[in-house]
């Protein structure tokens, strides 16, 4: 007689509501960031020729590369609330239209006050995109889900750099119309934002209540779940909330994002420099190796998410890739200009430098909640991302200064440290519900 057949439990209405949500949206945010981010630090890969072609010290190159995020802070905090008691849709949309007009005229500079000035309102144009969608996240997912669900969305960071290595590498070598490559990448790379932007209008839903592809039962069921979530925090309005930006849990946070901005940007923007520094490759060869440590990255920023949701244990998993990025940066200083050696330890601090990211963003919606939330969020991705203007600022001018890019470094190793031990500072957040597993 045949064994009895035994059929597999049925998904639960959690599990089935959280693919569908994935399947969704996670695939479209993504390739929001990956046009964001592209736009954001092509800059790094035309100034193999841009430099050169017009001029620019590395000190001039720092400081408008990284004046993008000085524009991009002031429209922080708004934004996000924007996205709370507004519309994501409508805000997100605005953002990449506008953004990806800037990205383009940006490749029609002459001078070095052009370029901080296209650089500076690019990070206007952009400002509010990134915290908005961490706002927007906390719509879709529980607490116990973020961290996987921010993991997927920032993933495209290092994979923003792994498609747009090869496609600027290309697009460098094109002169149409007597224009040099560097500016074909910018004019071209801003092209996808507008398209993009106008169909954010029609594709993304602002909240599940609004969701009719979502079944009733699993928008009841999100609903009833975000819901309670909101309830067991302190409900914070007017002054309240901007008080809360003072709260020494947010300043640490702050504090960690600041300096792990630092060591990001001043690494990937510096990088190709670096790398065709060492190698004495062409800007062809320089920007198809540059893709390497993004490409390990990947998978690793996404299994970081995933465990810290499975234990639900968020400052070790941002503090240790933190420490480990400026132990990996520091290998790199005694690689003897060993292209392999260098790349290898390249890698390791990009798997770090992007791995601390799923875990950190959970933690800002784990003590506050609403409003206050979504100003804490815009609080410390603003005040955080002049990381983003001061690593790779720094960075040219102790290479001015030094003539190499070794002190430098040692300044985006000194960041990650700094960072690593703020993060073990914040205080625990209450346990939250075990991960769904789609």
């Amino acid at each position: 007689m045949a064994a009895p057949r035994i059929s597999p439990p049925r998904e639960t209405v959690a599990q089935s509501a959280l693919r569908r949500i994935n399947r969704r949206l996670m695939p479209f945010l993504f390739l929001l960031y990956i046009g964001a981010f592209l736009d954001r630090v092509n800059v790094g890969y035309a100034g193999l020729e841009m430099t050169r072609e017009l001029h620019f010290s590395p000190a001039v190159f720092g400081f408008g590369s990284g004046i993008f995020f000085v524009g991009y802070v002031l429209l922080e905090i708004p934004g996000c609330i924007l996205v709370e008691v507004w519309s994501a849709r409508k805000w997100i949309a605005r953002i990449m239209i506008s953004w990806g007009l800037v990205a383009s005229l940006t490749g029609f500079i002459h001078t070095a006050p052009q370029f901080y000035w296209a650089r500076f309102l690019l990070g206007v144009a952009e400002a509010g995109f990134f915290p908005g969608v961490i706002v927007y996240l906390t719509h879709w997912y529980r607490a116990a889900d973020r961290a996987k669900a921010v993991a997927m969305f920032m993933s495209a960071i290092p994979l923003s750099q792994v498609i747009g290595a090869p496609i600027s590498a290309v697009l460098m070598q094109i002169h149409w119309l007597g224009l040099s490559g560097w500016r074909w990448l910018l004019i071209l790379e801003g092209a996808p934002a507008i398209v993009l932007g106008v169909v954010t209008l029609f594709y993304l839903t602002d909240r599940p209540e609004q969701a009719t592809w979502l079944p009733a039962e699993e928008r009841d069921w999100l609903t009833g779940e975000l819901r309670r979530e909101q309830h067991s925090k302190t409900p914070m309005t007017g002054l309240a909330i901007w008080r809360s930006l003072a709260d020494p849990t947010v300043l640490l946070l702050t504090l960690s994002y600041f300096c792990g901005a630092t060591t990001q940007y001043g690494f990937g923007l510096w990088l190709p420099k670096i790398v065709q520094n060492a190698s004495g490759y062409s800007s062809f060869t320089t920007t198809l190796i540059t893709a390497i440590p993004y490409i390990v990255a990947w998978p690793v920023m996404l299994a970081i998410g995933r465990h810290s949701d499975r234990t639900g244990e968020r400052r070790l998993h941002v503090a240790i890739p933190m420490a480990i990025s400026g132990l990996a940066l520091l290998g790199a200083q005694y690689t003897d200009k060993s292209i392999v050696l260098g790349i290898a330890m390249f890698s390791l601090a990009s798997m770090a430098i992007n791995g601390r990211l799923g875990a950190f963003w959970p933690m800002p919606a784990a003590f506050l909640g609403g409003t206050s939330a979504a100003a804490a969020i815009g609080a410390i991705n603003c005040i955080g991302n002049l990381g983003g203007f001061v690593g790779p600022y720094f960075v040219g001018k102790l290479t001015n200064i030094t003539g190499t890019y070794v002190a430098g470094v040692a300044f985006l190793i000194g960041a990650a440290f700094v960072g690593a031990v703020a993060t073990l500072f914040v205080r625990r957040a209450a346990p939250q519900p075990a991960a769904t597993q789609p």
